[in-house]
């Protein structure tokens, strides 16, 4: 898992909008947050990115929704899917300010 974490950690992608723009993205601290998370620091991966935990959970239950095919599991979806926009933007905003 070390050599992973290392891994990650030498080649992190840059960000274009922090690049050109100098300003952070919505996406910005995803993989700092990624990282923390493999090494453990599960406080310190949510106050670096709080949607990373509701994103984890909603591809988990899309890949067991694609391969089980729940009922109603489209509408579960959809709500995951808006409360990961509602983190993501409530996060974005408060960077800002």
């Amino acid at each position: 898992m070390n050599k992973i974490i290392d891994f990650l950690e030498s080649n992190l992608l840059s960000c274009s909008w922090k690049k050109y723009l100098n300003q952070e993205c919505m996406g910005c601290g995803m993989q700092r947050a990624l990282i923390l998370l493999l090494k453990g620091e599960f406080i310190e991966s949510f106050k670096m990115y709080p949607a990373l935990f509701t994103l984890i959970i909603m591809f988990i239950y899309l890949g067991l929704h694609l391969k089980f095919n729940f009922n109603k599991g489209h509408l579960i979806l959809k709500y995951l899917f808006i409360i990961n926009v509602i983190i993501i933007l409530a996060n974005y905003i408060l960077k800002l300010l």
